[in-house]
Order: structure tokens, then sequence, then C-alpha cells
């Protein structure tokens, strides 16, 4: 998508469609004033007539347009000023988007308001805008005889001319973080036959050779070398070889901090033994979505070319019924020596991530998060929006919540107190890897703590918002690229946090 930055009269810009912002509260000012007379007052005509009330993502499409040079008009709503955010914003906007993209599409102008929308400001909205426009036109048509959606060929910002140089900046950097969304969005919903440990680790390497990161990638040979015996167990019943993949961006100073970030890649998640039914099955390519996530924020991380160490790890297994497969009652040892008794199979991407993270802690990471599809209890805990957060320092932890609530994405913290150990004790082992039915995310976190050592770490369960089972106005069914955006945002605040 080719992004330009117009500071003419809204209504003297050529496009085929003119997307305007607006708030129940806020008769039409400024530019959007100027708009409205070329019209001769159709958008005070269209509010007073209870055609526009502009709730959040309602859309108005305006097909005669006699006095302006765009050839359509669409207002889309943002719902009220009082309690107005990023996400309402970016949703808002990918909603037009969606409409848009219905058809084949040359050019759409965006009028960014003179004084930002409620408590955003000018230039943020343009890097939310591009966001949203990249993202919403991003659609299911990777196999689709017919296309269903279109990608818009040109979006231009239609800003202050004191705005021009930072409108320009913004919308390159939402441009990066809109492409990072939309490739962890096509890596999820791709099929299993397609994204399985070797090609994504594949494309892990290709997209290190594009943005000037370090690539390595550790073969089962590798992978026993470096004692990770959990990992290697869930990979057994494939005939698919697991894969792990180290990515080094270096944007500070040889002695500068260290952020990780580490990824669960179950690209496909059969149950093992434990087999899942057929209606559980169905969404299971979604279980990489964690490791799919590292890799778009960290692409976006380098294309950025931010001022920071970064360290991203995915731990890339199939988990598969077969004669070798690992069994109910089977003791693991990990690669930090911790025991684990196996009572379900399904509970795999915890072995994975015990692993990588041990191999993680062994880096001198100093801070570090883990982003994972890993539970079904956090979705009923949390529904199917939101993220859960856990950890074992809440400094880092507020670093974490911040970064997402200034993303426009929702994370929520549960506790990690000391009593939930309980959880997870086993009688012949040092730990089992499932807990009773209650508390299931946090034991499963309590799990994961005991392989990051001393590490400031922060815990995403992703189960709820990595893939959606239904369509909403500002986005496809499928793969979201959740968290992609607040782990970028963590990158940039991450010198700072460390001060």
């Amino acid at each position: 998508m080719k992004v330009e930055i117009e500071t003419g009269e809204p209504v003297q810009v050529q496009a085929d469609w003119l997307v305007v912002a607006v708030a129940p509260e806020h008769e039409p000012g400024g530019r959007v004033a100027s708009l409205n007379a070329s019209l001769g007052g159709l958008v005070t005509t269209l509010r007073e007539a209870g055609d526009l009330k502009a709730e959040a993502n309602e859309v108005l499409v305006i097909r005669r347009t006699d006095g302006i040079a765009a050839t359509r008009l669409l207002l889309v709503g943002v719902g009220t000023l009082v309690d107005l955010s990023v996400s309402r914003v970016e949703r808002a906007l990918a909603t037009a988007a969606r409409t848009i993209s219905e058809h084949a599409t040359d050019r759409v102008a965006i009028v960014v308001p003179e004084a930002g929308i409620g408590e955003i400001a000018p230039d943020s909205f343009c890097r939310i805008a591009i966001q949203a426009m990249i993202n919403g036109c991003a659609g299911q048509d990777l196999y689709r005889t017919e296309r269903k959606r279109f990608p818009i060929r040109s979006v231009a910002l239609i800003c202050e001319a004191d705005l021009e140089a930072q409108a320009r900046d913004e919308a390159g950097i939402g441009s990066i973080i809109g492409e990072a969304v939309v490739l962890t969005r096509e890596l999820v919903d791709r099929p299993p036959q397609e994204i399985f440990p070797e090609s994504l680790a594949e494309r892990a390497r290709q997209l290190a050779d594009e943005y000037g990161m370090e690539c390595d990638v550790f073969d089962e040979q590798q992978l026993h070398a470096e004692r990770m015996q959990a990992m290697l167990a869930v990979a057994r019943g494939s005939v698919r070889p697991p894969r792990m993949v180290v990515l080094r961006y270096t944007g500070a100073g040889d002695d500068a901090p260290v952020l990780g970030l580490v990824g669960k890649g179950v690209t496909f998640d059969s149950g093992g033994l434990s087999l899942k039914t057929n209606d559980s099955m169905k969404t299971m390519k979604c279980d990489m979505a964690g490791a799919a996530t590292v890799l778009g924020a960290m692409s976006a991380i380098a294309r950025l070319e931010l001022p920071v160490n970064v360290i991203g790890l995915t731990g890339l297994v199939e988990n598969m019924p077969g004669g070798s497969s690992y069994k109910l009652g089977d003791i693991l040892t990990a690669r930090n020596g911790t025991t684990i008794e196996v009572l379900n199979t399904d509970a795999e991407g915890r072995l994975v991530l015990a692993d990588v993270l041990s191999y993680a802690n062994d880096l001198r990471i100093d801070r570090l998060i883990d982003v994972a599809t890993l539970t079904g209890a956090c979705v009923v805990a949390l529904g199917e929006e939101v993220a859960g957060a856990f950890t074992n320092h809440q400094d880092w932890c507020d670093v974490v919540l911040s970064a997402a609530g200034e993303s426009g994405e929702d994370v929520w913290q549960l506790p990690t107190l000391a009593l939930y150990d309980e959880l997870i004790q086993s009688d012949i082992a040092d730990i089992k890897n499932v807990g009773s039915r209650w508390g299931g995310a946090i034991s499963a976190a309590k799990f994961l703590e005991r392989f990051v050592g001393e590490t400031p770490w922060v815990h995403l369960d992703i189960a709820g918002p990595s893939f959606a089972a239904t369509s909403r106005p500002w986005r496809e069914a499928g793969a979201t690229g959740c968290i992609v955006r607040t782990l970028i945002r963590t990158a940039t605040r991450f010198p700072a946090a460390m001060r």
C-alpha cells in the first residue's frame, strides 16, 4: 500500500473514497465544516435526521458527492469521545477499510482531525489510520478462486501543513506495524500442510535475511545436544521433525540490555494420545500463533531500526498421535533438569516452552516475555477478546500492560501466588504437566515459571484473542495478529524501562 501525505482541503482531494471519522457530540468544525459546506450542509442534515448517529463502527456511505472532488464519501463513527480509546479508533477505521476493500480501489483519502479526536493526537491518528487500512484490507482470500477483499493501492492522509513531517513519520511506522500484524495473521491462517516446523523455520530465516537479523535454526541433533527432552517428547509422534528458531536483532551496543521474546509454535495440535475431539481440532492450526506473533514483532522491530537488542525464540513442533508418541505416565527431564510427570499429552505447549524458556534464560536475557495459545482455561476466565498476563516481576509486568494499553490491546493480569504451586506438585516427579480443573491458566503459568530462573518474566496467554471464530465489523474471522503491537511497543519502551 502506497502512503501519501496531503495538506490541501479535503474537498479538493481526488480519491475514490474520502473517509471522515465522526463522533456523536461533535458538530462539524475546521476541515469537516468546509466539507459539510461544500456538500450543502449534508453532514448536518444527516445528523439532524438521525441517519448519522456516529456510534462506534457505524458506517454511512454517500455515493453522490456533488461539491467535492472525491467520488464517494464514507463517514465512520468512533462513538462518544468521553471514553474514546486507541482500540476504538483503529476498529472504526478498520471497519471503513473493510467496507472499501469489498471492491478494487485505487485511492482512499482520510481526513486527519486538526486537533485530534478525543485523547488521540493528530500524529497518533495518522499511525492508527494506516495500521487500520492495511489490516482491514487483509482477508481470508489466501485460497479462494474469487477474491472477497481487495487491497487498497494508495492511501492519502489529509492533514495540516505543520503536521506534514510528523504525519509522514507516523504513517511509516503504521505501515510497518500493520504489515507485521498481517504477516502474523497470514502465518496463522495458512493450513498445517504448509506451516510445519521446517517450513516455519525457513520463513523465519527468510525474514532474517530480508530485514538484517541473525538467525539460527536448531535441528533434532542440536536439540538433543541442548538437552531439550521435553520439547523433543512432544514432537515424537509426528513425521515432521521439530525446530527451534533463534532470531537476533542488535539495535544497541554489545553491553546494552537484552529483551527476549519467546513464542509457542505448535504448528498443529491434535492433542497427541489425549486426542482432541473433531470440533476442538478444527482450528488447531492456530496453536503456533505465539511463534507467529514473535516473528511478526521481530520483523517490525528490525524494520523500525529500534535502538534495542532483542532475541526472539520459537519452539516449533507438531503434536500428533503415533506409535512413538509420548505417553501418559512418562517422566520427562527438561533442559534445566526439572522432571515432569505427563498426565495429559494435550498440555504440550508448556513442555515446549519449558525448554525454550530455559535456553533463553541461559542467554542472559534481561527481560523476558513469552506468548502462547496455552490454555482454554484462560478463555473461560477472560473470554475470547482478552489475553491473560502472568508474571514473577510486577514492575516488568506493568511495563508490558502499559504497552498493551497504548497499543489498543486488551490484556488482564491474573495472580501467580505461591499457593498455586501446589496445583502442579507431582507424587513421583518434580512437577506434573497439568493441575486440577480449577485455575488452569494459572497452574500453566506456574509451570512455566519453573524455567525462567530469576529473570523478570511475563507470560501472555493469547488462546482467546489470537483466533476469531466469527467476523466482526472491523475484522475477518480467523487469525487476528493480537499482541504484535504490544510487543513492538514494549520493545520501544524497553531501554527506558531498564534505567
